[in-house]
């Protein structure tokens, strides 16, 4: 089995990715595909008058502030690209069912109750967010569609305590996914080709690391979104999975690529 997670910002093709899942589905693969939907998410904010907050937190990753109304564009946002992910796959003759986190109580996450951010050098508090940090997975809804042929397209959509939808972190939500599907790969595909050792100088991607200096790479190496991309490696690892690949979603036939070993492979 193979969890791909197709990055939500500009730049990525989403044709090419769909015809490379759809060729390992042709070969008896087992496939779940998972997206995110920032780029779009921002594109509907601005033309509907209401642009993107992002902010720093504390602990120096990047993410998108997502108030009750931000919340609202992001389910547009996603719900709209995982239509035409799967309207794409069954073009290419895949049987793709489409979901978010939501359905089946699949990815249920703890709301955060407040957001500690650095802004302009300083630390401030930003309450009323919607997003969430995943605490469970149950993996029965996406088992059962692939027991029955299809292949499922997820949306990183939580459900809170609440019942509240959450806005989460993609590349986590599918490392969370690969664990509890107790899957062989994870890749995540992104707009450069790999962990860069000098970002953003391309050639310097590193090829193979170790699980061991994952520790290493997050503190001194990853930079900006990446650092996600590590951490969710290391929880994909952390949960059973075998290999992640961080490879490059902008070139012909990506999943293939990555597979080849232009990427940078983590087991």
């Amino acid at each position: 089995m193979l969890v791909v997670k197709i990055g939500g910002a500009e730049g990525i093709g989403i044709e090419s990715v769909c015809s490379d899942v759809a060729k390992l589905v042709a070969a008896g693969e087992q496939v779940v595909v998972v997206h995110g939907g920032s780029a779009l998410a921002t594109q509907l904010g601005e033309d509907v008058g209401y642009p993107p907050r992002f902010v720093t937190s504390v602990s120096g990753h990047s993410s998108r502030y997502t108030d009750k109304r931000t919340l609202e564009i992001f389910l547009m946002a996603t719900g709209l690209l995982n239509r035409q992910i799967v309207a794409e796959l069954q073009r290419l003759g895949v049987n793709a069912a489409g979901m978010s986190g939501i359905d089946g109580k699949t990815l249920q996450a703890k709301r955060k109750g407040a957001l500690r951010i650095v802004e302009n050098g300083k630390r401030k508090i930003l309450r009323d967010d919607y997003t969430g940090s995943i605490q469970t997975v149950d993996p029965t809804t996406l088992q059962a569609l692939l027991d029955a042929g299809l292949t499922p397209v997820v949306a990183p959509i939580a459900l809170s305590e609440a019942h509240d939808p959450l806005n989460v972190d993609g590349d986590r939500a599918a490392a969370s996914i690969a664990g509890a599907l107790k899957s062989q790969d994870l890749m995540i595909l992104t707009n450069v080709p790999g962990l860069l050792r000098a970002f953003p100088d391309e050639s310097s991607r590193i090829v193979n690391l170790p699980a061991s200096e994952l520790e290493d790479a997050l503190e001194n190496v990853a930079q900006g979104r990446m650092k996600r991309k590590v951490l969710a490696a290391k929880e994909a690892l952390d949960g059973g999975v075998q290999r992640v690949i961080l490879c490059d979603a902008r070139v012909d036939a990506p999943i293939s690529n990555g597979l080849a070993g232009n990427g940078t492979s983590i087991q």
